[in-house]
C-alpha cells in the first residue's frame, strides 16, 4: 500500500479556516433548526457540542463547531482529506484509495435500521429518527489492526440510547450488527472470498458503555460513503474492523455472534479485538503504529489509551482471547 504523504494533504489550519467560514454561512439559517447546545461533557473523551441534527430531506446538516484540534492526549486531528481518502471498506474495494472512488454514488437515503431480537419493543429507525438523537462530538483515536492509526472528530450518539429505546430483555447478552448487502452498489461483495454480509458483534456491556457510539458524521459533516455512511459503529478501544459500517440491522442475541473476520480467518481474528501492544497479530507486531498523514510511528497504547475507562470489563487482563 502507498501511504498518503503530508505534502498531499491540505494543511490543518487552512482546513479549519474554511470550516469557520462555512459555519458562519450556515449559522443564521440553522438557528431555527438546531436544538439548544448543551454544556461540554466533563470527560475529555466525550464533548457534547450539538443538539439533534437538522434535516432538509437527508442533506448535510448545519456544521457544529469543532471543540478542539487535538485529542485529550494532545495528538492533532488527522486531516479530513486523509480520513476520507485512506479507508478500509472491502464491500467496495480492498484498495484504500479505491473505496472512495467506487463508493462515490452509493445511495444512503432513504435508509432504515431494523433493531430487534431479544427486545421488548422492536423498531425500525429511519434516518430522520437517528438524526433526532442528540449528536455529540467525540474525538477518538482509531487504531487499525494493520498497524496504522488516525485521530478522528466523530459526530454521533451513544449506542446505549438507541438500545434503551427497544428495551433489551434479560436473556440478551450480545449485540449483533449487519451491514447492507447490495452487490450492485457494493462491487466488492461480488467476491466470494468473504462471507457477506459483513457482521460484527459486541458483548452487551461493551455496547452499553458510554464510549461506544453510532457515528453519523465526522469533522462536522455527515459521513461520506467510504467512511460508512449513513451510520457506523465506533468502539475506540478495539481495532478498527470492529467498527462496522453502513449498518442496516442490529439484533440483541443470547449467543456470541460470529463476525465476518472470525468466519474468514478464525486463526487470526477472534471476537474481542481489544487493542494490546503486547499481543501480536499472528503475522505482525502490534507494538507501534503509523499515524496517517504524519511521518512517524508511535507506541501503541493498551486499549488504545482508553484503559482507565474500559479495563474493568476484561478481568483478568492476561487472557489472550480478549485481544484476538
Amino acid at each position: 500500500m502507498i501511504p498518503i504523504q503530508p505534502s498531499e494533504i491540505t494543511p490543518e489550519h487552512v482546513y479549519l479556516s474554511r470550516r469557520k467560514l462555512l459555519a458562519a454561512m450556515v449559522a443564521l439559517a440553522a438557528s431555527s433548526l438546531l436544538a439548544a447546545c448543551s454544556d461540554a461533557h466533563t470527560e475529555p473523551t466525550a464533548l457534547t457540542v450539538a443538539g439533534p441534527l437538522a434535516l432538509e430531506g437527508t442533506s448535510t446538516p448545519p456544521l457544529p463547531p469543532l471543540s478542539s484540534d487535538r485529542d485529550e492526549l494532545g495528538a492533532p486531528l488527522t486531516p479530513w482529506e486523509a480520513i476520507t481518502r485512506y479507508t478500509n471498506f472491502y464491500e467496495f474495494s480492498t484498495s484504500k484509495e479505491g473505496a472512495a472512488r467506487l463508493a462515490r454514488n452509493f445511495r444512503t437515503a432513504p435508509w432504515t435500521v431494523e433493531v430487534g431480537g431479544l427486545v421488548a419493543r422492536p423498531r425500525t429507525f429511519g434516518l430522520e429518527d437517528l438524526y433526532q438523537f442528540e449528536q455529540e462530538e467525540r474525538i477518538y483515536r482509531m487504531r487499525c489492526v494493520e498497524g496504522w492509526s488516525m485521530v478522528i472528530p466523530w459526530i454521533g450518539f451513544p449506542l446505549a440510547r438507541l438500545l434503551n429505546k427497544v428495551e433489551p430483555l434479560s436473556q440478551a447478552r450480545y449485540v449483533r450488527f449487519e451491514t447492507l448487502y447490495d452487490p450492485e452498489q457494493m462491487p466488492g461483495q461480488k467476491s466470494s472470498f468473504y462471507p457477506w454480509p459483513y457482521v460484527e458483534g459486541l458483548r452487551l456491556d461493551e455496547a452499553m458503555h458510554d464510549l461506544t457510539i453510532l457515528a453519523t458524521g465526522l469533522y462536522g459533516r455527515l459521513l461520506l460513503p467510504q467512511n460508512g455512511a449513513p451510520l457506523r459503529l465506533v468502539v475506540p478501544w478495539k481495532y478498527g474492523f470492529k467498527s462496522i459500517k453502513s449498518i442496516v440491522r442490529i439484533d440483541l442475541v443470547e449467543e456470541q455472534p460470529v463476525s465476518l473476520w472470525m468466519a474468514a480467518a478464525p486463526k487470526e481474528y477472534g471476537f474481542y479485538a481489544n487493542v494490546n501492544p503486547q499481543v501480536p497479530h499472528p503475522r505482525w507486531s502490534q507494538a507501534s503504529e503509523r499515524r496517517i498523514g504524519e511521518d512517524r510511528r508511535i507506541p501503541t497504547m493498551l486499549f488504545n489509551g482508553y484503559a482507565e475507562e474500559v479495563a474493568h470489563l476484561y478481568q483478568p487482563l492476561d487472557r489472550r482471547e480478549w485481544y484476538y
